[in-house]
């Protein structure tokens, strides 16, 4: 029956056999008809072992409607629990149903069908899978109240629309809807079951002992594997776009590639000063301890040699842990750089499997100037997707451009073509994405600084998958109900700026000065002019007042955390109030003032400090930092003393090591390189790190096995 443009089913209490010895045709009573349900030639149905129970094989498909088969074994997408109709329209009590051997007893289900077929009662443990599109028509006679109440035993419907000219209508719609179920089986059974037999399990499972023991189980089998799509389908622009620029753009860019060198330095730089710190060291090392993989990749600062995945955690963990490498800010967040443990560890291990006779890639060395290209690719995905699509608006992290970023050139440099490199970054899609809350509070804590490690050794096992033969998911971001768009995405398509180039690595924005959350770097900046203000004035933090911090949106949303308790370092290197707070004391912010315990955490002139800096939004300062042309990241301090003096409000827009303040900061950025490989390698090794990075071409092409020994060591204090 057609209502308001869908198909309303009463399914009775009843669904038996026509005959007992006639196990090809089963009967139920549909309003307003009565429909049988007809087996194909050839195959038998299994009966019906309770209108709630889908058998524990899922062999079988319970199609209403007159789309109804028994041939597809491939999965069960139709079914009722016992609190199915509750979950459906409620217009049945559990209470007055009862199963009786197997059978469902007294109640009727209302199932909602659209007319093209898809299921749209909402049962939330079980993914149903859509049927096949058919146009359907079934005669429709009225039946009356008695034809509704056929029993268990089969006793005949004497009502005058039982007549059998009527029934016999019924039958040849359904028998025409089985043809035609089966002329589009191999289409829609391309989609796989591996999906839903896991779940159908859980929902459909019933006891033994409710099953009748004289059920026929001799229904055509199929293999359990998924049964591939007959024809090649498209992917997705946006990764046909990915897959595309990474397998065949060429970078051109001197300035690309001169940024990418400092990032190169600069991100190794905060890797080796992550070691310093237990908490980030007692992730890292192979996961047996002990384990020396031969040929493996080698961690800098470590002795470790790993396989390429965990290599990729370590290196990837390492780099990211005190939040001091690179920043790219738009719509979404991030820290390009971060994908170098993806790069590199990959290309460390290539080389090293390569020089003792093996054949990845086709037996390729990579030289230093080759990761410079990964990476500015790397970059570029990561910051293209970036600048107008938000993932934090959705709760999602950020570090899922990691993936795909990293599996998109990881598989590049493994040799794969065009095709295996799309089917790589549909895999990082289709991946689980992290969750943003571990940035946040309530439940901000340590897993903000090895998401990005894991985001990279994600990639590179994905990538070493289709390596293997594993194949992609075209269409993994457009899928209706299933795809990314629909599922994490409210529905959103992603959003582009500009094609893909090298427009992120010459943009990109280093940190210089302080390992602070980057909305917060101009911040610090102008609460050390104040600190030295004060100085001169005679005066201290002590004497402030209140401080107002004019600031853009972003900076809001993820760091004013004004008054929420600073319950460990990931806490605190993530609150603007704090680290400005420690500044105005101090005059300094280094990585150890986050530390539970230390001076800066434990002051109270900090904490009380912290609570009389208020931030407000200025929308011009938002705007400009949305801007193409700015990318801007400003600040603006004013501060009362406890005498009313207010002070000149003190205003920092564009930080050191913004691309308006590049050459600038490149002194600042080798030094800090220099101070952070110091407490790792000799006098002399660090000397020739700092030399080779200030001669291109040398660097350029030296293999990158070479260069990473550069920085390995036999031991280290901080393990």
């Amino acid at each position: 029956m057609l209502l308001n443009g869908k198909w309303q089913l009463m399914l009775s209490s009843s669904i038996h056999p026509t005959q007992e010895e006639d196990p090809d045709q089963w009967c139920c009573t549909v309003s307003p008809v009565q429909c049988c349900l007809v087996a194909p030639p050839g195959h038998e149905l299994l009966g019906p072992r309770a209108l709630n129970v889908i058998s524990n094989q899922h062999d079988w498909l319970f199609a209403a409607l007159g789309k109804m088969a028994a041939h597809a074994t491939q999965m069960s997408p139709f079914g009722l629990t016992e609190n199915a109709s509750a979950a459906c329209t409620g217009n049945t009590e559990p209470s007055n149903r009862q199963r009786t051997n197997g059978w469902l007893g007294a109640g009727k289900q209302t199932i909602t069908m659209s007319r093209a077929g898809q299921h749209s009662c909402p049962y939330p443990s079980y993914p149903f899978l859509p049927f096949p599109q058919l146009d359907l028509t079934l005669s429709s006679t009225p039946l009356s109240l008695a034809q509704l109440n056929t029993a268990r035993s089969g006793s005949p419907c004497k009502a005058p629309s039982c007549s059998s000219a009527t029934m016999s209508a019924v039958t040849r719609g359904l028998r025409t809807a089985s043809k035609q179920l089966r002329v589009s089986r191999s289409s829609w059974l391309s989609v796989g079951r591996s999906a839903s037999v896991g779940a159908a399990a859980r929902v459909f499972a019933t006891p033994s002992s409710t099953l009748r023991s004289n059920f026929s189980t001799s229904v055509t089998r199929h293999s359990g594997a998924p049964v591939m799509a007959s024809q090649p389908r498209e992917y997705d622009p946006e990764i046909k776009d990915i897959a595309d620029y990474v397998a065949n753009k060429a970078i051109d860019s001197d300035l690309a590639f001169d940024t990418a060198r400092w990032i190169l330095l600069d991100t190794l730089g905060c890797g080796l000063e992550g070691l310093r710190f237990k908490e980030c060291t007692k992730l890292l090392g192979p996961i047996v301890p002990g384990t020396v993989v031969p040929n493996g990749t080698k961690v800098p600062g470590t002795p470790f040699v790993l396989d390429p995945v965990n290599g990729a955690f370590n290196i990837g963990a390492m780099i990211r842990w005190l939040d001091f490498n690179d920043c790219w800010l738009a719509a979404e967040w991030g820290h390009p750089s971060d994908n170098l443990g993806a790069i590199l560890a990959v290309a460390d291990w290539i080389n090293r499997t390569n020089k003792a006779g093996g054949n990845l890639a086709g037996g390729k060395i990579y030289t230093v100037k080759d990761v410079l290209e990964a990476m500015i690719k790397a970059h570029e995905i990561q910051g293209c997707l970036a600048l107008l699509n938000s993932f934090n608006k959705v709760g999602l992290d950020h570090v899922v451009l990691v993936k795909v970023a990293s599996a998109a050139v990881v598989s590049k440099m493994l040799g794969l073509n065009e095709k295996q490199i799309a089917d790589a970054v549909t895999q990082a899609w289709v991946d689980g994405q992290s969750l943003r809350t571990y940035r946040h509070s309530p439940n901000t804590m340590s897993r903000k600084s090895w998401a990005a490690g894991d985001a990279c050794q994600r990639a590179v096992n994905l990538a070493l998958k289709v390596m293997k033969g594993e194949q992609g998911v075209p269409t993994v971001l457009s899928a209706p109900t299933w795809g990314f768009y629909d599922v994490l995405f409210k529905g959103n398509k992603f959003q582009f700026q500009r094609p893909y180039g090298s427009y992120v690595m010459e943009n990109v924005l280093f940190k210089v000065s302080y390992p602070a959350e980057f909305h917060s770097q101009t911040a610090v900046e102008a609460s050390e002019k104040i600190f030295h203000q004060l100085k001169a004035m005679g005066k201290s933090a002590a004497d402030i007042k209140a401080v107002t911090c004019r600031t853009h949106e972003a900076c809001i949303r993820i760091i004013d955390k004004q008054f929420k308790p600073m319950d460990n370092f990931a806490d605190r290197d993530h609150c603007i109030q704090y680290m400005c707070s420690v500044m105005l004391v101090f005059g300094r912010l280094e990585a150890t003032d986050y530390t539970d315990g230390g001076e800066a955490a434990t002051s109270e002139l900090v904490e009380s400090l912290r609570k009389k800096i208020k931030c407000v939004e200025d929308t011009q300062y938002t705007q400009d930092y949305h801007d193409p042309a700015l990318r801007t990241i400003s600040n603006a301090l004013t501060v009362e003393l406890n005498d009313g003096t207010v002070l000149d409000e003190v205003a920092v827009e564009a930080p050191l090591g913004h691309r308006l303040r590049r050459e600038e900061a490149k002194p600042v950025i080798l030094a800090k390189f220099k101070r952070h490989l110091e407490p790792h390698l000799s006098e002399s090794r660090v000397k020739e790190l700092v030399e080779l990075s200030q001669n291109s071409s040398k660097l350029d092409n030296m293999s990158v096995d070479e260069y990473v020994d550069l920085y390995t060591v036999k031991e280290s204090k901080f393990l």
